[in-house]
């Protein structure tokens, strides 16, 4: 018998993980996580930002004329107002990450919606662009997500490949990331570290310098979450 329920208790505790975690669940809030196979394109997405090393990536992005979706967080978007309008205004899509980049689960409804909502007022003010997707503080969806991604007409977006920049050097995140692009591939990096200030982005802005290039020779082109997805653009 006890073997049985702690049985149980490990099924429960997987699907509950898999449900909060999975890329591909759609238990606790609808997302998508890549486009369609059938277009040779991917999406560079970045979240954390903006930070103060955001316009030095926007440049290595203008280089290559690549458009990108950049999660961000309503504590930076007050406290970089500029920057973060400065995404905005060289023509990359933003998304929410989230007010204070507070993992969601074991919270309420309420707390869920209030993170949601704060960074939504604070993009919107500080780059005049009313978000359409969110993504969730490290991955994780929990119950009430799905209630307050309706009523701010926002769509979940995860991820096919994840740069885990934020710990690697440009030598590592190239490395792991060199061979993830595939068609409908939805890629996510990071122009921020939670929320410090002043982050070290050097070894993303490197590593992107690096690997888009190859991705070009490979014949990729590069849309934002919303073109590659079809998802309706705010």
């Amino acid at each position: 018998m006890v073997v049985e329920t702690l049985a149980v208790v490990c099924l429960a505790g997987g699907i509950l993980a898999w449900g909060a975690r999975g890329k591909s669940s759609r238990m606790f809030a609808p997302s998508v996580w890549r486009g369609p196979k059938s277009r040779r394109a991917i999406a560079l997405t970045f979240d954390d930002g903006p930070s103060e090393s955001t316009r030095e990536l926007l440049d290595v992005l203008d280089e290559f004329g690549i458009k990108a979706t950049f999660f961000q967080c309503g504590f930076h978007a007050r406290r970089l107002r500029s920057a973060a309008a400065e995404v905005a205004r060289r023509g990359h899509e933003i998304g929410n990450h989230g007010d204070t980049h507070q993992a969601l689960y074991l919270h309420s409804a309420g707390f869920i919606l209030g993170q949601l909502e704060r960074a939504q007022i604070s993009i919107q003010e500080a780059t005049g662009t009313v978000p359409r997707l969110f993504r969730p503080p490290f991955g994780v969806r929990w119950p009430g997500l799905a209630a307050a991604q309706h009523k701010l007409g926002l769509t979940g977006v995860m991820w096919t490949a994840i740069a885990r920049d934020w710990m690697l050097t440009a030598d590592q995140i190239v490395a792991r990331m060199s061979n993830t692009a595939r068609p409908g591939a939805i890629l996510c990096f990071h122009d921020g570290r939670e929320l410090a200030m002043r982050p070290d982005i050097k070894p993303t802005i490197e590593a992107i310098r690096r690997l888009v290039p190859v991705w070009i020779e490979q014949g990729y082109e590069f849309l934002t979450v919303s073109e590659l997805t079809g998802q309706q653009p705010g």
